[in-house]
C-alpha cells in the first residue's frame, strides 16, 4: 500500500509538471482524489468512461492518463461528464493526468521512447515551447525502407508518405498529433518525421517540400510514457500496475 500524496508528488517531480505550459484549458496533475491509499496503479492513454470502468474492474485506485478530463473547463457535471466522475468516485480511483511533460521527457517521454524503439538516441530537442522541448531529433543511418519496416513491426497501422531523402540522416519525433511539427521541420534541417496523425493537407506539403512522413496512430504513439511512469512508480512504491487498453484505432 502507498499514500496518494506520495505518488502524486513523485509524478510531479519526475515529469517536471510545472515547467510546461500546456494547451489552453489543460490541467496536468491530480484531477480526482481517492481515500488517500493506493494498492494498484493503472496507466491509460485517455480519460473516458470505458477506461475508468476497466480500471475500477481491475482494482486500480490510482490511474495515470495522458489525455485528462479537463481541456475546456468549467464544465457542468452532467451527462457523460458526470458518468466519468461518478465511476472514479464510486470505484475509489484517483485520476492523475500528464500531457506535454510526458511527451517531452528525455527518459520516459513518448518521443524519447519512440526513438529508442528504433534503436536511436535523441541528439537534439524539437518543438521547443516556452523553453521546453516537446519532441526530439535523433541521428540515423536507416534507409526509408528499413525505417518503414521497423515501424510496421511495432505498429498495427503505418501510413508512409516518402518524398524525402532515401537515407535520412536525422529523424524527428512528435507523438500524437504532428500538425505543429511539419512546419517546424525545415527550420530544424530535418526532412523525416515519425508521428501519430496529420491533417490531409500535409500530403501535398510532403510532395512540395520533399518530406518523409510516417503516421503510426495518435493513440498508439502515446501509450509509451504512461506505461513507463506507471512501471517506475510500481517499482519505487512496491505496488502492482496494469495498462488499461481501449483498442483505440485512431
Amino acid at each position: 500500500m502507498a499514500r496518494l500524496p506520495d505518488l502524486v508528488s513523485y509524478c510531479d517531480r519526475r515529469t517536471r509538471r510545472t515547467a510546461f505550459k500546456d494547451a489552453p484549458g489543460a490541467f496536468n496533475g491530480l484531477q480526482v482524489a481517492n481515500n488517500g491509499r493506493v494498492t494498484k496503479i493503472g496507466a491509460a492513454v485517455d480519460a473516458g468512461l470505458v477506461p475508468f470502468q476497466r480500471a475500477v474492474a481491475a482494482g486500480v485506485d490510482f490511474l495515470i492518463v495522458h489525455h485528462g478530463m479537463y481541456w475546456d473547463m468549467p464544465r457542468p457535471l452532467t451527462g457523460p461528464v458526470y458518468d466519468r466522475v461518478a465511476t472514479l468516485v464510486r470505484g475509489n480511483c484517483a485520476l492523475y493526468s500528464n500531457h506535454l511533460p510526458l511527451d517531452g521527457h528525455p527518459e520516459i517521454g513518448n518521443n524519447a521512447l519512440l526513438a529508442k524503439q528504433l534503436g536511436l538516441k535523441p541528439s537534439q530537442p524539437f518543438l521547443v515551447r516556452d523553453g521546453e522541448a516537446i519532441g526530439c531529433i535523433a541521428k540515423s543511418t536507416l534507409t526509408r525502407s528499413a525505417l518503414r519496416a521497423k515501424l510496421e513491426k511495432l505498429y498495427a497501422r503505418v501510413i508512409a508518405i516518402e518524398c524525402g531523402a532515401a537515407t535520412p540522416r536525422r529523424i524527428a519525433f512528435c507523438s500524437g498529433s504532428g500538425n505543429s511539427a511539419v512546419p517546424a521541420l525545415g527550420a530544424a534541417g530535418v526532412d523525416t518525421l515519425v508521428t501519430g496523425e496529420l491533417r490531409e493537407e500535409f500530403f501535398n506539403r510532403a510532395q512540395e517540400e520533399k518530406l518523409n512522413l510516417y503516421l503510426c496512430g495518435h493513440y498508439a504513439t502515446e501509450v509509451h510514457a504512461v506505461k513507463a511512469l506507471a512501471a517506475e512508480l510500481a517499482r519505487k512504491f512496491r505496488v502492482p500496475w496494469e495498462f488499461i487498453a481501449t483498442d483505440n484505432p485512431l
